[in-house]
């Protein structure tokens, strides 16, 4: 059975660190890709994504994390994604949820998600 787990999430202040831990099993373990939602009441939106090459996107339009806020990583071996989150920031606040899946015409289609962990940023 595939699962997504995560862990890590938690009430910190401005400008504080948070590190996110998802532990994959079953089908979810074995996919070409997996990466970071973040959902709030204006819906989800992509945070990081990591290939089963290593290579990490970010996307354009989430603020800051191309300049190093937030980096995404993976252990193969124990089949865990991880979030580092520094500099925090309010609109940080979120569910966050990781979700794999496997490469598409162009992208990666997720085929699993996680029950998510809530990260609260408060000044």
């Amino acid at each position: 059975q595939a699962q997504l787990m995560e862990s890590g999430g938690a009430s910190v202040q401005v400008g504080g660190s948070l590190r996110l831990t998802c532990q994959a099993s079953g089908n979810a373990a074995n996919t070409d890709c997996m990466a970071w939602f973040r959902e709030t009441r204006n819906g989800r939106e992509g945070v990081a994504r990591i290939d089963r090459d290593g290579s990490t996107h970010y996307p354009n339009n989430y603020p800051n994390t191309g300049q190093g806020r937030f980096t995404i990583s993976k252990d193969s071996a124990k089949n865990i994604l991880y979030l580092q989150m520094n500099r925090l920031e309010p609109g940080d606040t979120g569910m966050y949820i990781c979700a794999a899946g496997n490469i598409g015409w162009a992208t990666c289609e997720y085929a699993y998600y996680g029950q998510g962990t809530q990260v609260t940023v408060s000044s």
